[in-house]
């Protein structure tokens, strides 16, 4: 497949892993699938906006420069006049970066989100009632949490579901990392070849 064919199918991917992380972390804002009455009560990581900016918003320019490649203009590709062919792809690797950070903020926030668990209320305060991760594998302490009603799996399936998101985002931006390279050095081979 040719770099700019490749950058396309990679950033039409992208969008929307970009809207699903935005959709998931908009319903963190809603624990247990209700509205809260004091913002206070909203687990601190919900309001890092790792789904909304890392993932959503950081991911969108990427995805967009992705799937403008394959229309550039590629006169002058190896060596001739222009090497626009070659200064896009090259571009695409900065934006590729920005695309790594911003799905890499959201794996880690989605990551501590998880070891720390949700805030809910024990019936007596608002707090933490799980220690790094030990909910995870005992079912029967979950309980603690009194409320919101499911609080906990609404917690593990969406910062779960913005974890392996933005790791597929990652991978996916590094592919076009390497993808960018090549279409560096060689340009696109809709263009003239391979350097030739």
């Amino acid at each position: 497949m040719c770099t700019g064919g490749c950058a396309k199918c990679l950033g039409i991917t992208l969008i929307p892993l970009a809207v699903l992380c935005t959709l998931a972390n908009i319903l963190l804002f809603f624990p247990g699938g209700k509205v809260v009455e004091n913002n206070q009560n909203i687990t601190d990581e919900v309001w890092y906006f790792g789904g909304i900016l890392g993932s959503g918003v950081l991911m969108i320019f990427p995805a967009l420069v992705f799937l403008g490649l394959k229309n550039n203009d590629c006169c002058g590709c190896c060596g001739n006049e222009s090497c626009g062919k070659r200064f896009a792809m090259f571009s695409s690797i900065i934006f590729a970066a920005v695309g790594v950070l911003g799905a890499g903020y959201c794996f880690v926030v989605s990551a501590v989100a998880l070891n720390r668990g949700p805030k809910c209320d024990d019936g007596k305060d608002w707090l933490y009632p799980f220690q790094d991760g030990n909910y995870l594998g005992n079912h029967t302490i979950w309980t603690m949490c009194k409320s919101p009603d499911t609080i906990v799996p609404w917690h593990l399936t969406l910062f779960a579901l913005l974890l392996v998101m933005s790791g597929i985002q990652a991978v996916l931006c590094g592919i076009q990392v390497v993808n960018g390279l090549f279409g560096t050095i060689c340009g696109d081979c809709k263009c003239c070849g391979c350097c030739g």
